[in-house]
Parts: C-alpha cells; sequence; structure tokens
C-alpha cells in the first residue's frame, strides 16, 4: 500500500462514532461511544450508553489529565499577564533623585 493509498483510505473514511454493542451477564447492552480524529489520529473516547432494562443511561468518560492540563494553561496565562503588566510600566520612572 503506497502513501497515496493510505491519504486516501484516511480522508474518505469516516472514523467509527458508535462500537459494537456488548452484553453483560446482568443483561445489560453496553455501547461506547468515540469522537473520530479522522487523518489518522485516533478517536478519542467519550463515554458509554448502557441500556438495562429498556432504559438508557449515559456516562460520559472524564478525561483527569485534560483538566489538570488546563489548570497548567490557566497559571501560565495568568503569569504571562503579571509579567506584561509589571514589564510595561516598572517602577523606576517614579523614583527621584533629591
Amino acid at each position: 500500500m503506497t502513501i497515496r493509498d493510505r491519504l486516501e483510505q484516511a480522508i474518505t473514511e469516516p472514523p467509527t462514532v458508535f462500537g459494537e454493542p456488548t452484553d453483560t451477564a446482568d443483561g445489560a447492552t453496553v455501547i461506547t461511544v468515540a469522537r473520530g480524529g479522522g487523518f489518522g489520529r485516533p478517536a478519542r473516547p467519550v463515554g458509554i450508553f448502557v441500556i438495562h432494562e429498556g432504559r438508557a443511561h449515559w456516562s460520559p468518560a472524564v478525561d483527569a489529565n485534560r483538566i489538570a492540563q488546563l489548570g497548567e494553561w490557566i497559571g501560565l496565562l495568568t503569569g504571562v499577564i503579571l509579567a506584561l503588566a509589571l514589564l510595561r510600566r516598572p517602577p523606576w520612572p517614579d523614583l527621584r533623585r533629591h
């Protein structure tokens, strides 16, 4: 398979969103859900549907690493804004010699 064939396959085939239904021992059916990446990127899990006794229940997948990374980005942005505020108006123009 050439690179061109792989690229055409990645572009034309949409990523799978819903997984195969799986039956559990207690009679529930579990269906995984993923958001497609496309262009060779892997799909990201979003959550699962659990169907038990005729009722469907959604359980989202929580990625703790993304939440931690958001906190790091907020801290970095706060530091940059603080540094820009201090460098924009330095204290030495207000100092006078008597």
